[in-house]
């Protein structure tokens, strides 16, 4: 009899330490649930504060994950986010559009390139190139392109230039599709 006493009582100890460890969980989510809203969107603001410094404000489509920059309640343009696979891992960009579809510019949001060489798809002398060209126009150098490749990370440049090319064509289609549609 004791040793069923024991384990009962011991299974009766793991379903407390349990049902503590969910309430504790679920008060803490509640508790923090605000916060981390407010630190989300305040480096969304910081992030597209980059590509378009007299924003005011942004709204987000949700469902296509367009940021529209404001000022006085005007469109600057828009922003999105792309995905390209690199040298090193999974790179993040920002993307800002103009309203004529040039564009404003692209920020590396995270990136896992090897330092000293892929790492350099984060300097002015790579992203400054992506200012005030067309989607045509983005493509390497040696393709006839605008973009001059890092020396030593062409996978990385390359990775970046296809991924901004391939997000601006299609968000231009998706947005002519949207104008039409209205």
């Amino acid at each position: 009899m004791t040793k069923k006493k024991n384990e009962f009582l011991a299974v009766l100890f793991l379903t407390l330490i349990v049902f503590i460890s969910v309430v504790a969980l679920t008060l803490t989510n509640e508790i923090t649930k605000d916060k981390i809203k407010i630190a989300n969107k305040e480096a969304i603001t910081e992030m597209l504060a980059t590509l378009f410094p007299e924003m005011e404000d942004f709204t987000l489509d949700e469902e296509s994950g367009l940021y529209t920059p404001l000022t006085g309640g005007e469109s600057l343009g828009h922003a999105f986010m792309a995905t390209a696979t690199g040298y090193g891992g999974t790179i993040d960009i920002l993307i800002g559009l103009e309203p004529d579809a040039t564009l404003r510019g692209i920020k590396i949001i995270s990136h896992q390139e090897t330092p000293g060489l892929g790492a350099k798809i984060t300097e002015p002398f790579f992203l400054d190139q992506f200012q005030g060209i067309s989607a045509e126009q983005v493509a390497l150098a040696r393709n006839d392109g605008e973009i001059d490749a890092i020396t030593g990370a062409t996978i990385s440049s390359s990775a970046v230039v296809n991924a901004v090319k391939g997000a601006v064509l299609k968000k231009m289609d998706d947005l002519n599709k949207e104008v039409e549609g209205n």
